[in-house]
Order: C-alpha cells, then structure tokens, then sequence
C-alpha cells in the first residue's frame, strides 16, 4: 500500500493514476465527531488546496442531534448561519482504507477574515499548545479508548430503541485470549485499517463488561494523537457498519464497567528530552511536581472539557475502576491521576475521561492545568497509597451541573481559554442539561408506571 500518510505530490500522483478519486475533507466539532465533505480529488486538489473551502458555522452551535439552538455568540439564525473557512491541514493528509480510492484531511477553522474560530477544539488545543511552546517544551499524549460491541447492526440497535442488544460477549473478556478470539477478524479488521491510516497500533484486548473491548495506539505530539483519535473513532464504527455490527464508545452503557478514555501526557524540551523526570522524590523534576500539582487543582474546574455529556458521570462509581478521588498515586488505579513509567518514560495518565470525549478539549485541559501549575509554582501533595475510593481526598464532578457551574466560575479556565469559549462550552453543557431535562427516561417508566 504504500506510506498511508500523503505528501500532496504523492496526492497528486495517485489522483492522476486513479488510485484516489475521493478526498474526505473533515473537522471536528464540539462534540468529538468528524463532520465535512466528500470531495472529488481534483477538485480538492485544483480550488481546496489553494484556496480552502467552506461549512456553515452552526457546526459548532448546535447539539448531538444536529439540532440549532439559541444562545451561541458565534452562529445564530439571528447572524444568519453564515460560513466558516475549512483550512486543510496538510500534514494531515492519509489514506482510509476502509473506503475504496479514499484519502481524508482534517481542517483547521477560520473566519473569513483569516482569523482563528477560538471556540474550535483543535483551535483551543493549538492555543494550548503554544503556551507549552514559549516554555521550551512539547506535549506528547496517548488516548486509550474502550468500545463495546454488539451482534446487532446500528440500524437494528436504533430500531430496538437501544435495548435487549446482544454483546458479542457473554461475559468478562478482560484480558481473554479466548474472549477476544471469538471477535478476531472485526478487531483485525479494524487494526490493520487503522495502521493504513497511519496509527501505529500497538494491542487489543479484552475488557470487563460484555462486548467490550480496547485497541490501543502508540504514543504521538498531542495534536497528532487527537487528530488519529478522531480518525479512529469515526474508522472503528465505519468498519464496524460495512461488517454488520455496531460499537459504542458511549462512556456508560450500562449499570456494568463504563468506556474509558485514559489519556497519558508528557513534555519533552526543544531538543526532544523529557523534561518530568529528575532527582526529586519519586524521581520527578520540578516542572513535573508544579504540572502534577496543576492537574490537582484544576481537575475539578475543568472536569466538563474531561467529562462533556450528563452520561459521563455516571462512570464514576466507587470499585469501578473509573475514579472518584482527585488524587495522585504511582501505579494506582484508584486515583484520577496515575502516574507510571521510570525516567524518560515518566508520564501521568488521568483517568477521568471516558469514550466520549472530544480528544482535543481535553489535551487541552491537561496542559492547561499544568500550566496553571507551572505559573504559580504549586506544590505537589503527597502520593495518596491505598484505595482512593474510601479516602477523605475532593471528589472528582458529580454531574454535569456540577461541572459546568465549576467551569462558568472558573478563574483558572478563563485565564487559561479566554471567557469566550468559557462561555460557548457553559453553553453546551446547559443545553445538554435541558435536553435531559425534559426528557421521561425508562427508569421513571419502569418505576412508576404501575406502581405509582
């Protein structure tokens, strides 16, 4: 096949020997997903490149249903919907081979003015981005994401209302050889596709619930993770379509063990050496004890770019492996921050997100709450030891109200990402919250229906 990742010369030659005829032209919304066109090759390569192309703003004002709601500074009926700049990033460029004669490129967003949209995710992580930079330092960053798969197809989930669906395991799989054997070409399938793409694929294995599953990707810079992040997620459910089957990254499915989204983050400095490991106790530097100690501080303020949808908390439970207690402990699963790895292989992994979140946002937060650290020199608290879980430590977000009000208030988040997008992802969360609102669940039917 070739480097699965494109020069545009090698774009251009594959275009004129037929071997590309389709260039999927992607960004990423408010909500992790991949949204955009499909465009023939020529004309991505004629009037896109030179030129960029266009999408309507409300993109990134409007809920999961695609639904356009009131209240966003920058898309409203009232503004007219107006247009935004898909500027292709074209060190983005790759093959997709789950689809015949495919290439994609993600887009960074401007105004017509050449400005950038600053509530844009992958914006926001740039921004961030260029903060590490003027320290000296890059943010390397790994996202682990769990899946669960089901026999039934998602046309066939959607019209079971999403009930009675039939995992592809009937029980705990977590470290199978056998589990994970009775789903081996789907996960093949998706692996192999994937190093198409231009992941490098590291392992699959089973997880606890039943179905579940998690493919796991080597390390890159935190945009590179995040933009493949999103490539992979939108792949895996692709793939899984095209076999029959369908996969949810939702972070609770069910009353069982929830999707994760581990994401590991380290620096390194301009010569590309780690910059958190050092000759302080438990072998950390300076700069890793003031960015551990941010990530403590600001964990709770910035829990809604972790944890955006009402569903994300109910993953924190206590002995379910997704944590409660805002601590930090070596090697221990029961922190919200679990630092692993010896020297230059130093890193910390927050534990908090799961499968749905928008990779970008929360990078985004992990380098600006150790930023926040780094700036005002915070001291790092003892390790906790033990189980967090029973532990007197703060407790991660309960809810998304409790989330976003922490968000609104913020000082730290407004300092860090400007009271603009403060107040554009305040926004979502509270549209989010009436949707759930308003809504009659099956539990209320199931408890009341008869009985009350």
């Amino acid at each position: 096949m070739g480097n699965p990742r494109l020069t545009l010369d090698e774009l251009r030659a594959r275009v004129a020997d037929g071997g590309i005829d389709t260039v999927v032209l992607a960004m990423t919304d408010m909500q992790g997903r991949l949204q955009g066109k499909r465009l023939a090759a020529d004309y991505f390569l004629t009037d896109v490149v030179p030129h960029a192309a266009e999408g309507c703003d409300y993109l990134l004002a409007v809920d999961i249903d695609m639904n356009t709601v009131d209240g966003y500074e920058l898309s409203s009926w009232d503004s007219g919907y107006g247009d935004l700049v898909f500027r292709p990033d074209l060190d983005t460029l790759r093959l997709v081979p789950w689809h015949p004669a495919t290439a994609m490129v993600q887009c960074d967003l401007t105004r017509q003015d050449g400005s950038p949209v600053a509530v844009s995710p992958r914006q926001i992580l740039r921004r961030q981005l260029e903060r590490l930079a003027e320290h000296g330092w890059q943010a390397y960053a790994g996202t682990e994401l769990e899946f669960i798969v089901f026999r039934d197809s998602y046309e066939q989930a959607w019209d079971k209302d999403y009930q009675r669906l039939t995992p592809v395991n009937q029980y705990n799989v977590d470290y199978s050889i056998l589990g994970t054997g009775r789903i081996e070409p789907l996960l093949r399938r998706i692996r192999n596709e994937m190093a198409g793409a231009g992941l490098t694929v590291e392992s699959a294995k089973g997880e606890c619930n039943l179905g579940q599953h998690e493919i796991a990707f080597k390390y890159r810079t935190a945009l590179e993770t995040c933009d493949d992040h999103t490539v992979y997620k939108t792949g895996a459910k692709e793939i899984a379509a095209q076999e029959g089957v369908s996969l949810t990254f939702m972070a609770k499915y069910n009353e069982r063990e929830g999707n994760s989204c581990h994401i590991h983050l380290s620096l390194r400095d301009a010569d590309g050496d780690p910059v958190m490991a050092g000759d302080r106790e438990h072998g950390f530097s300076r700069v890793m004890e003031h960015f551990l100690a941010g990530q403590l501080a600001c964990l709770a303020d910035f829990a809604l770019l972790l944890a955006p949808t009402v569903n994300s908390y109910k993953r924190y439970q206590a002995g379910s492996f997704a944590p409660t207690a805002i601590a930090w402990g070596r090697d221990n699963r029961t922190c919200a921050l679990r630092v692993v790895g010896h020297g230059s292989s130093l890193r910390f992994e927050n534990r908090v997100p799961g499968g749905d979140v928008n990779p970008y946002l929360a990078v985004a937060a992990l380098i600006a709450a150790g930023l926040h650290g780094i700036e005002q020199e915070l001291e790092l608290e003892p390790e906790l030891t033990g189980n967090a879980y029973t532990s007197d430590a703060p407790r991660v977000p309960a809810t998304l109200r409790e989330a976003a009000t922490a968000f609104e208030a913020s000082e730290a988040a407004a300092t860090a990402f400007g009271k603009d997008v403060v107040r554009h992802y305040t926004h979502a969360a509270r549209v989010e919250l009436a949707a759930f609102d308003a809504a009659v669940t099956d539990w209320e039917r199931r408890r009341g229906f008869e009985r009350l």
